[in-house]
């Protein structure tokens, strides 16, 4: 996934002139995950710019950019640190198309390493896509793999408005895929039927697919079921329409989601299912997720996270209703 996206960040560089790079040791040391390898050498310091530890000031001067015409790629170093930058997201990049009647919008990519899995520290591990996609006006993209990962930042990066694209750095290094020579765009706000099935659909983003996908094989081989796996892709805007489909196919669902389980993205797949599905249903829409507490160090981290067997469970609960 690191390389897909490194991919798409010199391809759209290449591309387009006004897009840059901008985030705390993106420039000369590449990125702490390295996702920024060798842009700085290629583009130089005025493209791609190490700026100060100052995450409200990074966006703030995307902000300003974006306005003037350029497309900045800012990146906060982890998840956990964007908050102070929460000003310049809800109240600029989600609101000026609104606040001049579309006359000028913030074409600007929110970059951040979330989620947990790689024994970080405190607020280096947390999953709050939820947060984000609250704003209306704002884009909230989540890849799976290499390859979905370079086609949603080029399409993040070609984007009208801002979008906040989160990388599930678990999936960073964990697997390899085949990425095509030429560039790739995919639509977001279209969430990808990885398999299909008609007893059971599962949803699912991120880092938790690989997961899903696992307990999936093992619950088909063990009881013979058929299982649709849905990959979000985007949270916001959310694909409804394939949710409903395959929802009203099956009758059966469960959403699985590394965040805390209150008030979360699943909450709103249900809700959604709720409104598009509901006399569909042959059980209560199952939901797998993390608990709500602060996600904790590393020592316990692995208890905290929904395992193959927890999805798994969940599975089984839904098709034995």
């Amino acid at each position: 996934m690191v390389q897909g996206i490194n991919l798409a960040l010199h391809e759209e560089m290449q591309r387009d002139p006004k897009v840059l790079v901008m985030g705390q040791d993106v420039g000369v040391n590449e990125g702490v995950f390295r996702v920024t390898a060798g842009l700085h050498a290629k583009f130089g310091e005025t493209r791609v710019i190490d700026t100060p530890l100052a995450e409200s000031g990074i966006l703030g001067t995307a902000v300003g950019m974006a306005l003037a015409g350029l497309r900045p790629v800012a990146e906060m170093q982890f998840s956990g640190f964007s908050y102070l930058a929460l000003g310049h997201l809800e109240g600029h990049c989600s609101r000026y198309r609104a606040r001049t009647h579309g006359a000028l919008s913030v074409p600007l990519v929110l970059r951040m390493p979330y989620g947990g899995g790689v024994r970080a520290l405190e607020h280096h591990s947390e999953s709050r896509e939820a947060m984000f996609a609250h704003l209306p006006g704002i884009k909230v993209v989540i890849p799976s793999g290499p390859r979905n990962a370079r086609a949603l930042m080029t399409a993040a990066i070609q984007d009208p408005d801002t979008v906040v694209f989160m990388e599930p750095k678990h999936s960073y290094r964990a697997f390899r895929e085949d990425v095509p020579e030429e560039p790739e765009l995919m639509d977001i706000g279209k969430a990808h039927v990885v398999q299909e099935g008609s007893e059971l659909t599962v949803i699912t983003w991120g880092a938790m697919l690989r997961k899903t996908l696992e307990a999936v094989s093992e619950v088909q081989a063990k009881r013979e079921a058929s299982v649709e796996v849905i990959d979000l892709l985007s949270i916001s805007p959310m694909d409804t329409k394939t949710i409903a489909k395959s929802v009203r196919k099956t009758g059966r669902c469960v959403v699985v989601q590394e965040a805390p389980r209150s008030f979360g993205t699943a909450s709103e797949v249900i809700a959604r299912i709720n409104d598009t599905a509901l006399m569909y249903l042959e059980a209560p829409v199952g939901r797998v997720a993390s608990f709500d507490i602060v996600t904790p160090y590393f020592a316990r981290e692995q208890n905290y996270f929904p395992g193959v067997e927890d999805i798994r469970r969940g599975m089984i609960k839904t098709l034995d209703y």
